[in-house]
């Protein structure tokens, strides 16, 4: 067992497209329940909207990268419209069973063969990102770096793009929770009806928030698919958890938080990815597979999201007062 190739492996996750990607979508789900108490539970379906909307542009319309990207966040604006009116004005409960369907619903029409020419059915979309890294790439040719982080020009050009959407993400969240929107939206969180009393609009500041958010999680698709294909098959309900569980690492009520939780999570599931198949090449696993090991990663993410729920539900960085389902 090589455990500074594992090691190695581990640390190369924390610039890795799919870390950054996470890390928007944690964000963009902090304002949705963090802040603004919405349940999302279709946080698949707002990257799916980015991220399918990205690759569309470019190889069914042939528009620019950056054009692309923003038409991917207008289509989740308008996602996150079609999902909002008929539920915001409800219980939380209703936009939670709604957002999962909804992103359900979303991966099959992806998924089916009736508009193959434009979705690419279960083969996915690829092919898209030769603009961006080719023409649009500022970075001299090659491979350059120091240790797990090491990669080549389009790789780095990626990332840094992914790094800068992760900055402008969490200065924009950070800035709109000081301002008296902010304020708003966390007197939402806590007891809307009190909100409702002081002649503030719960129906709209509850529609902005769920379109910010939903625009950061779209974001988050984008970046992960400037860095490997669209699928389908990716944007399942798992995908929904495994972003809530690097919420809740973080800290649900925070801004830095999801970034860490994102981190952490790629970190960890990397670390027992590599680490577990090995210690049953090594016969210290005598009674998994190789391929039961990789299941057992997703057993130990479960255990690991309930244990945080129980002993430290407001995460790394919250802070138990800002969260009303803990108290």
């Amino acid at each position: 067992m090589d455990f500074m190739q594992i090691l190695s492996n581990t640390l190369g996750q924390v610039l890795a497209p799919a870390t950054l990607g996470y890390a928007l979508a944690a964000i963009g789900l902090s304002v949705h329940f963090g802040f603004a108490g919405l349940l999302n539970m279709g946080v698949a379906g707002f990257m799916a909207i980015g991220a399918y909307g990205f690759a569309i542009s470019i190889l069914t319309f042939g528009l620019p990268w950056g054009v692309a990207a923003v038409i991917g966040l207008i289509a989740a604006t308008l996602f996150a419209v079609v999902l909002g009116v008929p539920t915001l004005r409800l219980r939380g409960d209703y936009l939670a069973i709604v957002t999962i369907a909804a992103a359900e619903v979303l991966r099959l029409l992806f998924l089916t063969s009736a508009w193959r020419n434009v979705t690419g059915s279960a083969d996915g979309l690829f092919n898209y990102q030769r603009g961006f890294r080719g023409v649009n790439n500022p970075l001299p040719p090659g491979t350059y770096g120091f240790g797990p982080w090491t990669y080549t020009s389009d790789q780095w050009w990626v990332i840094i793009i992914g790094l800068v959407t992760v900055a402008v993400a969490v200065l924009t969240v950070w800035l709109l929770m000081r301002s008296p929107w902010g304020r708003v939206i966390k007197g939402i969180r806590e007891d809307e009806d009190a909100v409702r009393a002081l002649g503030k609009n719960v129906f709209s500041f509850k529609m902005q928030a769920l379109i910010i958010g939903g625009i950061i999680i779209a974001a988050g698709g984008i970046i992960t698919a400037m860095g490997s294909n669209v699928n389908p098959n990716v944007y399942v309900t798992s995908q929904t958890f495994y972003i809530w569980t690097a919420l809740l690492l973080g800290g649900a009520a925070t801004v830095f938080g999801p970034v860490l939780g994102a981190v952490l999570f790629w970190m960890v599931r990397a670390f027992l990815s590599n680490l577990l198949p090995a210690l049953v090449e090594i016969g210290w696993l005598p009674f998994l597979s190789g391929e039961q090991s990789q299941m057992l990663v997703f057993v130990l993410v479960g255990v690991v999201l309930m244990l945080l729920v129980i002993f430290r539900p407001q995460g790394l960085l919250g802070n138990k007062k800002e969260l009303t389902f803990v108290r």
